[in-house]
């Protein structure tokens, strides 16, 4: 199967979108794909071999799962890459546009279990609460 794609650009710097991406006191703020979910838990270990661990809830406690990659290379300010426990990879790109434009770049193995649509809807829905988290901070 084909890696997933996703973009969006924020009108900010590139290290504040950076450090809010990178952070879990940040993390814990934007980590969920609807409102009625919620990242209770997030840890970031961010050099090659660190493990970034965070928690996704839904809010009444119907369901939850915990979210573990181990990072395979960082080139700060510009790239990331981590491998999740099945094996997938994901990939982020920073890229700065201009002074106040940073492009978020995410590229990911689907997993086989829900569609190709379903896993693009969600991971997009994360990086606009990221986007919105970052721009109204």
């Amino acid at each position: 199967m084909d890696p997933i794609k996703i973009d969006l650009s924020i009108q900010e710097p590139i290290q504040k979108v950076w450090d809010y991406f990178n952070q879990p006191e940040h993390i814990v703020n934007w980590n969920f794909a609807h409102e009625s979910w919620h990242c209770p838990k997030a840890e970031n270990d961010l050099r090659v071999g660190g493990k970034l661990k965070t928690r996704m809830e839904a809010k009444d406690g119907s369901f939850g799962f915990d979210f573990e990659g181990i990072y395979d290379e960082i080139v700060p300010l510009k790239l990331i890459r981590y491998h999740l426990e099945d094996g997938r990879n994901v990939e982020i790109q920073f890229d700065e546009i201009d002074q106040n434009t940073t492009k978020v770049t995410k590229i990911f193995d689907p997993e086989t279990i829900n569609s190709i649509e379903m896993q693009r809807d969600g991971w997009y829905a994360i990086l606009e609460n990221f986007h919105r988290y970052v721009t109204n901070s």
